[in-house]
């Protein structure tokens, strides 16, 4: 059990580490958690990859984590998780450059949006969380097979708690779109892909988790709007009025990214393959989801495996 917690930071995760000669991936490493994530990796000695839609955000972004950590070993990608053509530039660009990923860190992310397609029609919250990343990792699995101890963490939220995923309305042709169900799909497959992969992986050495890493104000609530944020507000009240003890409060970003850079540098991580994380623990089925608690259908075995075969049929993309 980790003597982490809520208010741990990525600093303090990293105490005593060192990760000299580990690569690592980040999507999403312009701003928020995947910036501070690759901050925090850097500055303990790991070349770090960043990808991020936006070269020049990424380009600032580097800048900003340079100025913290001037050693820092950067290099760059640029991937538009909502579009299956770049993410296969992407993969191909890395495929020719690397020959290891010791840890691919599934950090970007969009929530609660107003309803939209991807480059590829699909709904746009489960199409760039869940099917965006699990095409680019089908593609970069052969380098995370070659790295030293392989990971893959993918990012989840205490927001899974708004659905579970619904397989036969991926894209909200039969029920109205709502964001709120929409993110909560998106996240429940995060979490159930991080399961698949340790079901499937676990004997070949993969590991995988996803991370619940907490409320942060970040660009990720770019979309949200004052009703938006008064639903998500209204939930964690009634949440807080049944369980006593279990008041939302708002992480920094360097507590925030803690619980993903845990699940990628954490001792005897085959312990835990494939759960779901948070405040640096492992998670607790009906727990308290303010913390570490999590709905019962993450568990769900049969959801698991007909949403691997459901992304693969989509993505056009199986796992080699």
């Amino acid at each position: 059990m980790s003597s982490f917690g809520a208010e741990t930071t990525t600093d303090e995760v990293l105490t005593d580490v060192d990760l000299s000669g580990r690569r690592f991936v980040i999507t999403g490493a312009s701003s928020g958690l995947g910036e501070e994530s690759t901050r925090a990796l850097a500055s303990k000695g790991a070349h770090v990859t960043m990808l991020a839609r936006s070269p020049e955000k990424n380009e600032a972004a580097a800048v900003r984590v340079r100025a913290s950590v001037p050693e820092a070993d950067l290099s760059f990608g640029t991937v538009d998780l909502a579009s299956f053509a770049s993410i296969r530039s992407c993969a191909e660009d890395l495929l020719s450059r690397e020959k290891a990923i010791d840890v691919l860190m599934n950090n970007a992310g969009v929530m609660a949006c107003p309803e939209g397609r991807t480059a590829d029609g699909f709904e746009m919250q489960f199409g760039t969380n869940h099917l965006g990343h699990f095409l680019l990792t089908a593609l970069l699995k052969p380098l995370v097979m070659a790295g030293d101890s392989p990971r893959i963490v993918n990012l989840s939220s205490a927001g899974h708690s708004a659905s579970d995923v619904n397989l036969d309305d991926i894209n909200f042709e039969t029920s109205p779109y709502d964001p709120w169900e929409s993110y909560g799909r998106a996240k429940t497959a995060n979490a159930l892909f991080s399961r698949g992969i340790a079901q499937r992986f676990a004997d070949a050495g993969l590991v995988s988790n996803s991370v619940h890493p907490g409320g942060i104000v970040t660009e990720l609530g770019r979309h949200l709007t004052d009703d938006l944020i008064k639903q998500m507000m209204d939930r964690q009240a009634a949440r807080a009025a049944e369980e006593p003890g279990t008041d939302f409060k708002f992480k920094s970003v360097e507590a925030g990214a803690a619980t993903q850079v845990w699940a990628a540098i954490a001792s005897k991580p085959a312990e835990n393959n494939g759960a779901y994380l948070a405040d640096c623990q492992v998670g607790v089925e009906g727990g308290h989801l303010s913390a570490t608690g999590f709905m019962s259908y993450l568990l769900d075995d049969a959801n698991t495996e007909r949403l691997w075969t459901v992304s693969e049929e989509l993505t056009g993309q199986t796992f080699e």
